[in-house]
């Protein structure tokens, strides 16, 4: 019961497409939080054991892609003899609106949780309307 909640709660990325991947490792989908405020969007993506120079984020038209690389841990003199957790990268794609200031895009990590802000362009902020008495 205990390996079939874990296999659930990480799921390996499923290709849509038949191109070949360059990879070698198993990708998996991180788990991701948004959060949405009148000013931007927060995306939380877990990411555990990946640092700050193994995550990859790029922006190509309206295609923010996502991608955290890790190495599996080596103990030298020891043999792998039974693994519970999967080790692979990770990958996530999202498409964008127009409303996001793609320049203003910010991206930090932090103990495996992966930070982006978003935030929205001016003309997608809420704006107050004055009304002239004729």
């Amino acid at each position: 019961m205990a390996n079939e909640l874990m296999e659930m709660n990480k799921q390996e990325v499923m290709s849509r497409d038949d191109a070949e991947h360059t990879r070698t490792q198993k990708l998996y989908t991180p788990a991701t939080d948004i959060h949405e405020t009148q000013e931007q969007l927060t995306l939380l993506a877990d990411m555990p054991g990946v640092k700050q120079d193994g995550v990859e984020i790029t922006l190509e038209q309206n295609i923010l892609t996502i991608y955290g690389h890790l190495d599996a841990p080596e103990f030298p003199g020891y043999n792998l003899t039974y693994a519970e957790y999967g080790m692979g990268g990770y990958r996530r794609v999202f498409a964008l609106s127009n409303e996001i200031d793609r320049d203003g895009i910010q991206a930090s990590v932090k103990n495996g949780v992966l930070k982006l802000i978003l935030p929205k362009s001016k003309r997608a902020m809420p704006r107050k309307i004055s009304v002239q008495a004729e």
